[in-house]
C-alpha cells in the first residue's frame, strides 16, 4: 500500500511539472466589431438614447462605454454596456 501511495505522489509530481512548463496561449485582445470592444485610447463618445419602434412598443437604448480592465502592455480595453428601456411610443 505504501508503494502505491508513493507512486501517487510521484505521478503528482509530474503531472505538475508537466503542466507548468507548457508553453501558454497568448490572450488576443482584437475584436471583429470595434462597436462592441476598443483598445487603448481616451474613452469612445457616449451616443444619446435612441428610441427604436418594435411595432407594439417602442425601447430606448442607451449606450454607454466603460474601462474594462487593461491589456499586458497597459493600453485600456474599453467595452460598450447597452441599457434598454421600454419607452412609450411618440
Amino acid at each position: 500500500m505504501k508503494k502505491i501511495g508513493v507512486l501517487f505522489l510521484y505521478a503528482a509530481i509530474a503531472a505538475a511539472l508537466t503542466g507548468c512548463g507548457a508553453a501558454t496561449i497568448p490572450p488576443s485582445y482584437s475584436s471583429t466589431n470595434p462597436d462592441l470592444m476598443r483598445i487603448g485610447g481616451d474613452t469612445p463618445g457616449n451616443k444619446e438614447p435612441e428610441i427604436v419602434n418594435m411595432g407594439s412598443y417602442c425601447l430606448q437604448v442607451t449606450d454607454k462605454w466603460k474601462t474594462d480592465g487593461k491589456t499586458p502592455d497597459g493600453q485600456p480595453i474599453w467595452t460598450k454596456d447597452s441599457f434598454r428601456k421600454v419607452v412609450p411610443c411618440r
